[in-house]
């Protein structure tokens, strides 16, 4: 376990929180709990060095975790971080940190947790402990002393930080860019540029050097999902946005009923609906070139190979013009009824009424 400790300088009051981990995660959630449970924010933060929150130390001019710098501007809080190897820069916290480990985890030592909430009600018992003990030198405690630093806090945003993460990704082709297994569109005029994206519980957010360019709803679920905003669509493409499933259905029960029993397939082949589209309205055109009737035969012979026609078969069978012959053999029974045979006619082999 690690455990988060922060420390207002004045009253010394403390809050700790145990997590599993140091990822971002875990260190922007301490923070907002801790801010929440101070109600108010502090104008400055003066964190350790670690990579969670620096990504890169120094003295002059440190670079802050992009996500962790996103946290402190929405809470209007300024991050200086203590300098390498200076623990005298933050000595109220240094101190607490040891006393902590004598109340809490010292104290918890020998105790079974089977969750983390369960070990955090538990420090969160030892914690208040903590802030009422009364102080060895002057009089009150902590949780008195933090009455009179309250009032310097900043008050608190209506909603607590959401946390947020940062990829790069590329434009594709299709406008769309790929974050998670899941797709999300941009104007098409940036393709093949590279974009950030930020990534909360519930939004996605696309930048184009620091100008957002796209927002979307999160999709969750099955991967390769889409969500496609028409107006960052070419024109041309904007044309298959009326369309849909049951129009093409629709379409295709005008010519008959084995060209929509074809188009139904097709639809159902595809995992997304969508994807389908271009196949139909390709399939239904085949009817300009040659005729509604020839496609409603053509469909009707792919379906007698298959209950899952494509487009290239149906296509196939009209360029061969298969869709045009008619069987010159009739299937009769043998005399037994257990198998069939062909028997031609007496035309065939150009004999008499007898069929010699």
């Amino acid at each position: 376990m690690y455990v988060f400790v922060a420390v207002l300088p004045c009253s010394g009051y403390a809050y700790a929180e145990g997590f599993l981990s140091q990822s971002i995660e875990s260190w922007i959630a301490a923070h907002v709990n801790a801010y929440q449970f101070f109600g108010g924010a502090t104008r400055i933060l003066t964190p350790d060095n670690l990579k969670t929150g620096v990504q890169k130390a120094d003295w002059y001019s440190p670079v802050i975790n992009k996500t962790y710098n996103e946290m402190a501007d929405y809470y209007g809080t300024a991050v200086i971080p203590t300098g390498v190897r200076k623990p005298k820069e933050k000595a109220t916290v240094e101190r607490t940190v040891g006393m902590l480990s004598t109340w809490i985890i010292a104290a918890l030592r020998n105790r079974q947790f089977f969750s983390l909430f369960e070990l955090n009600q538990a420090i969160k018992d030892k914690l208040d402990d903590f802030n009422k003990k009364p102080f060895q030198k002057k009089e009150g405690c902590r949780e008195s002393a933090f009455a009179e630093e309250r009032p310097f806090l900043i008050p608190l945003p209506d909603k607590p930080f959401e946390l947020s993460t940062w990829k790069i990704a590329t434009v594709q082709l299709n406008y769309h860019i790929a974050v998670d297994k899941m797709y999300y569109s941009v104007p098409y005029e940036y393709i093949k540029y590279k974009v950030d994206a930020r990534l909360t519980a519930s939004m996605v957010e696309i930048f184009y050097q620091n100008t957002r360019i796209a927002s979307h709803r999160r999709l969750y679920g099955n991967p390769g999902q889409y969500r496609t905003v028409i107006e960052h669509m070419p024109d041309k493409h904007r044309h298959y946005t009326q369309w849909n499933a049951q129009r093409f259905i629709k379409w295709a029960g005008d010519i008959g009923p084995h060209t929509e029993q074809a188009v139904k397939a097709i639809i159902a082949s595809r995992k997304v609906e969508e994807q389908s589209y271009k196949t139909c309205i390709a399939l239904l055109k085949l009817a300009d070139t040659y005729s509604v009737e020839r496609l409603e035969a053509a469909c009707k012979k792919a379906l007698s190979y298959t209950v899952t026609p494509n487009f290239r078969s149906v296509r196939t069978i009209l360029k061969t013009g298969s869709d045009r012959q008619k069987p010159d053999a009739v299937e009769i029974p043998h005399e037994n009824g257990t198998a069939f045979a062909f028997t031609r006619g007496a035309a065939y082999y150009g004999g008499g009424n007898n069929g010699e």
